[in-house]
């Protein structure tokens, strides 16, 4: 399912819509932004940013858009352009006709038939599974 269809909303915009603690910014097509947007709302992007953006829960990149610069987010999901690193505590997502130039650092990654990525990926375990556990002589066994 593409978030950016005309079909219906994706999830994050019915979450905004029915109040569920966050937010959504829409920076829209034909919009050109020149600087770092830091937001703790879902950003969806339909136009151009030349700049930083960190979003504490979801960036979205719609087809047509384009982002040039780094981008951190919890969950990223990609049907446009990015050039630049993506770090995702969570997920990535990288739909048809999608390009990423620029490395990726992410728990879990999706890329879709006809996505490109440019870069390095790097999947990442989350924090608290890197730490060691008991006596620090590997994992035990039953």
């Amino acid at each position: 399912m593409s978030v950016f269809g005309k079909g219906s909303p994706g999830r994050a915009e019915q979450s905004a819509r029915r109040g569920e603690g966050t937010g959504l910014t829409i920076i829209a097509a034909g919009t050109h932004i020149i600087g770092d947007i830091v937001s703790d709302a879902v950003v969806k992007v339909e136009g151009t940013i030349e700049g930083t953006i960190r979003a504490d829960s979801q960036l979205l990149v719609a087809p047509g858009a384009v982002i040039h610069g780094d981008v951190f987010a919890r969950e990223v999901l990609v049907g446009g352009v990015i050039d630049g690193l993506i770090e995702a505590g969570e997920r990535v997502e990288i739909q048809a006709g999608a390009q990423v130039d620029g490395d990726i650092t992410t728990q879990r990654i999706q890329i879709q038939e006809g996505g490109r990525v440019n870069g390095q990926i790097s999947m990442q375990l989350p924090r608290s599974a890197d730490a060691p556990q008991g006596s620090g002589e590997g994992p035990q066994t039953g």
